[in-house]
């Protein structure tokens, strides 16, 4: 089948129509699912291969607040694969349409390196994440990924603790909680 963008004749009116984003949604949802697997093979040139020249990512801003071209993105997970040598990506659902992909994907690794600053805990961690793909000419242009950094960190055994503006509401709401006990 030859998609292209012409317009071509309906078979019951023979007005123009519209060509289905439909294939082009389907390839970019195969080439998202493909940039997992060339990850996960650590195949960089193949990875760097699937995203456009001028490729931009934006991480979670936790752990990089700055847009990232693709040599600062291979950077980026390089601290990922550093600290988790063995780290695999999954993809639990993928939808399209047009440009757009999105992606819900599990993380799973052993903390057997350095990461972010934390010396190796050898622990096991399964987090979630959900990444967007833009995609120009098949090739990905623009990245957001958000990460589920809490449950990653609760997993390395790192305690996190409020902010000292939402450390008095918590404790008011278990003062709270407590009196009702009496």
């Amino acid at each position: 089948m030859d998609v292209t963008n012409e317009p071509t004749p309906d078979a019951t009116s023979g007005k123009p129509s519209q060509p289905s984003d439909a294939p082009r949604a389907e390839r970019n949802k195969a080439a998202s699912r493909r940039w997992i697997e060339v990850f996960n093979q650590r195949d960089y040139a193949a990875e760097a291969d699937v995203r456009t020249p001028d490729f931009v990512a934006y991480a979670p801003a936790s752990l990089e607040p700055d847009p990232l071209n693709s040599e600062a993105w291979t950077r980026f997970l390089s601290g990922f694969v550093a600290g988790f040598p063995d780290l695999r990506l999954t993809v639990e659902e993928c939808v399209g349409e047009g440009d757009l992909v999105a992606q819900m994907i599990r993380f799973e690794g052993t903390h057997t390196g350095d990461f972010q600053g934390l010396p190796p805990t050898h622990r096991r961690v399964t987090f979630s994440g959900l990444e967007l793909n833009r995609f120009v000419d098949g090739r990905v242009a623009e990245h957001w990924v958000q990460l589920d950094s809490l449950a990653l960190l609760e997993q390395l055994g790192l305690v996190v603790v409020p902010g000292p503006r939402l450390l008095p509401r918590i404790l008011a709401h278990q003062l709270t909680k407590l009196r009702k006990r009496r």
